[in-house]
């Protein structure tokens, strides 16, 4: 396998995931993707229920999400360290009339068994479920971090456990800043998801000529397996706002063999603003991303290697 997306999987990916569902409504329905492996249809555009979520107040932020949900995005993506449970207790109070409607993921930040389990239970009742569809492994942090989440009794046992116990339909594991450590996850380990850092100024490689990042190291792993792949971090934290259209930058990401993007949205006009944009969605030209690519990889790539090698998530 190369240590890149091959031109195929490329072409294949550039045909939205070989599944794109609209209705007849045409360009003013969500696009969905099939989500690796797990089979399930989601929408391209994933709600981040993280920092911008957690910096609404209780009300606006509620009243965000259920908007999300009536625009046609399906998948909610959340953490039990984000605020302290709070973003969970936000989406629970909005799923407890809608939990059908949602792909529902959260996170956890423990890499031993007993501490995962019981973070799981929390997680569970604050989201007023019995089951979310998707658990992964918290922000996986170099070589040393991927032992404690394969040792006995951690975090990958734990998942696996919770994947078997029903409180999870699927298991995952996210990284921000180790492309080599999660591609040596992904190898090791039966992940049905995974969720990384995908944007146009971190891709790396002999094309830019610096470090590989997650689009040439893990993502051709997570493609081999049929995961299903989330990209994150379309606009680095905001890093790259201003460098670059916010629809470059959407559609950047979601060119790339993945099911779907989080974005952290703020305010009901930037939500809105882009659904449009996934409504609208086409891929870009390959010659177009990879300028897009060696343009801002050249300006923002070693610094942003360096903010996320310190970044804490949410």
């Amino acid at each position: 396998m190369s240590s890149i997306v091959s031109r195929r999987q490329f072409l294949e990916a550039a045909a939205l995931g070989g599944a794109v569902a609209r209705s007849l409504a045409g360009a003013s329905a969500m696009p969905t993707r099939t989500l690796g492996r797990t089979g399930v249809s989601v929408s391209i555009l994933t709600f981040g229920a993280g920092s911008r979520f957690l910096g609404l107040k209780r009300e606006p932020s509620i009243r965000m999400l259920n908007r999300a949900l009536d625009l046609g995005i399906n998948f909610v993506d959340t953490g039990e360290s984000y605020g302290n449970g709070e973003s969970e207790r936000r989406i629970g109070e909005v799923l407890s009339t809608r939990r059908r409607e949602v792909f529902l993921a959260t996170k956890l930040g423990q890499r031993d068994l007993d501490g995962a389990l019981r973070a799981m239970e929390g997680s569970l009742k604050r989201l007023r479920t019995d089951q979310v569809d998707l658990v992964q492994i918290h922000h996986l942090d170099g070589p040393g971090d991927l032992d404690k989440v394969s040792a006995k009794g951690g975090a990958y046992e734990a998942v696996a456990r919770i994947r078997d116990q029903k409180m999870a339909r699927f298991i995952g594991i996210t990284s921000h800043s180790d492309p080599q450590s999660l591609r040596t996850a992904l190898e090791r380990h039966d992940f049905d998801c995974t969720l990384m850092a995908l944007n146009a100024a971190q891709r790396g490689g002999a094309a830019t000529g610096m470090h590989a990042g997650f689009e040439t190291t893990a993502l051709p792993v997570a493609v081999r397996k049929n995961m299903g792949v989330i990209a994150m971090k379309l606009f680095a934290q905001d890093e790259l706002t201003g460098e670059a259209p916010a629809q470059k930058l959407i559609y950047y990401s979601l060119s790339l063999p993945v099911a779907t993007a989080v974005i952290g949205m703020p305010s009901l006009t930037i939500l809105e603003q882009n659904v449009a944009l996934a409504r609208e969605f086409r891929p870009l030209p390959r010659e177009e991303m990879d300028h897009l690519a060696g343009e801002l990889s050249r300006k923002k790539k070693v610094a942003l290697d360096t903010f996320f090698d310190r970044h804490v998530d949410a």
